[in-house]
């Protein structure tokens, strides 16, 4: 098997599994929420804070786990990932009490979904992929992912409309217990593939590694910023189906929203990916921070209707995990990738702590105020604030700058 032969199909491996991970993630926050809520007489924050905690636990263990992937191999952490993906999932299904949807929907889960996405998605590939091709190889894999959301999401209302959440969730717990031999094989072309590292980028321990990144001050700003792609997309995520059905627009018609962001979202992230790879990566990842705060503005400003929703969905979705690609390429290129995993585990923890505020200040403050204003404003602000720290990131490898910071 060719060099290229191993790539494509570990690109196809991946693929897969990022689509059921980030599809099924995506389908149990944006649909559930309503129907889960509405059987257990809960209020929104209930569902709301179970999706936050999964983000945050998603974000905390994603460091630890990524340094797994690193230093022993990508194989069992994938594994893991699945079964505890379809115990979560299964779990949630038959919830009696708030305290089981923390446990299963909460912090199981999020265990599962650090295991099974981008950081060890992209510690095995930035180790087989030359660094030309790095950022393109990342913009289809995380394109893989808003495919998954595309497909899954329709998929899930399906079974909820049919067969009720419950069912519903057994489904999915189904399909993610296939991510364990799908990770199996992609770890393997990993390990048979993986690139001649650098002796000093071999030599170097974890804790090197992080106090050198530590020291950098690109890598504090590409962390400040991953913070606000987190608030943003799981804010609109998860409470832009029940924000239409406040003002009266069809359920149908938030789903198919969510769908074409995850349509749309295939198209912006791999064009990310090429961008990235002919443009500096700042430049992209600030245009990219800027222009979810311009769609979110034209959407609040226009009149609601069906087609403004589909509208903002595709602009939106065209943003949506764009931004992937761009920062990984960044630590990979500027850091090396011997420690990929967990220093894309860190900048991610950050994307995670967002990931909870956008999903419980969206369920709390509409809890409180009776709508979602004051968090559209705040996820505006964000967009534009991330798009100014991105401008300074330095770009150059640490061995091409001062001695003090190689």
């Amino acid at each position: 098997m060719t060099s290229n032969q191993r790539i494509f199909r570990a690109l196809f491996a991946v693929a897969l599994i990022l689509g059921i991970a980030m599809g099924t993630r995506n389908a149990f926050s944006g649909l559930f929420l309503q129907p889960v809520s509405a059987d257990m007489k809960w209020g929104r924050e209930v569902f709301s804070f179970a999706v936050a905690l999964q983000n945050l636990v998603w974000g905390a263990s994603q460091p630890f786990i990524g340094y797994i992937a690193d230093r022993y191999g990508a194989r069992r952490v994938l594994i893991a990932g699945a079964v505890l993906y379809a115990l979560g999932l299964g779990w949630t299904a038959f919830l009696s009490n708030t305290f089981t949807l923390a446990i299963s929907g909460g912090i199981l889960m999020g265990v599962a979904i650090a295991c099974t996405t981008y950081s060890v998605a992209y510690s095995v590939l930035g180790k087989m992929v030359p660094p030309e091709r790095r950022a393109w190889a990342f913009g289809i894999s995380a394109a893989a992912g808003s495919f998954g959301q595309f497909f899954m999401i329709p998929v899930g209302q399906f079974f909820i409309t049919q067969n009720g959440w419950s069912a519903s969730l057994i489904g999915l717990a189904v399909i993610t217990a296939t991510i364990a031999p799908l990770g199996w094989y992609f770890a393997k072309l990993g390990s048979e593939g993986k690139l001649p590292q650098p002796a000093a980028a071999t030599q170097a321990s974890a804790g090197e590694a992080l106090r050198t990144a530590f020291a950098d001050r690109s890598y504090t700003l590409l962390t400040l910023g991953y913070f606000v792609c987190g608030f943003q997309v799981v804010f609109i995520g998860a409470h832009l189906t029940p924000y239409l059905l406040d003002k009266g627009i069809a359920a149908r018609v938030g789903v198919t929203a969510l769908a074409l962001v995850g349509l749309f979202n295939c198209f912006g992230t791999y064009l990310a990916g090429v961008l990235a790879g002919k443009l500096p990566k700042r430049y992209v990842l600030s245009f990219i921070y800027f222009m979810r705060s311009v769609v979110i503005v034209i959407f609040l400003a226009l009149p609601l209707s069906e087609w403004t929703v589909y509208a903002f969905a595709a602009a939106i979705g065209f943003l949506w995990l764009s931004t992937v690609p761009p920062t990984n390429a960044i630590i990979a290129q500027v850091y090396g990738v011997r420690y990929l995993g967990m220093l894309g585990g860190i900048v991610f923890f950050s994307h995670q702590i967002g990931s909870f505020l956008g999903a419980w200040l969206g369920g709390k403050l509409y809890d409180v105020t009776g709508n979602y204003n004051t968090v559209w404003m705040l996820t505006i602000a964000l967009g534009v604030f991330a798009a100014i720290v991105h401008l300074p990131i330095d770009e150059r490898a640490l061995e091409s700058r001062t001695p003090a910071l190689a």
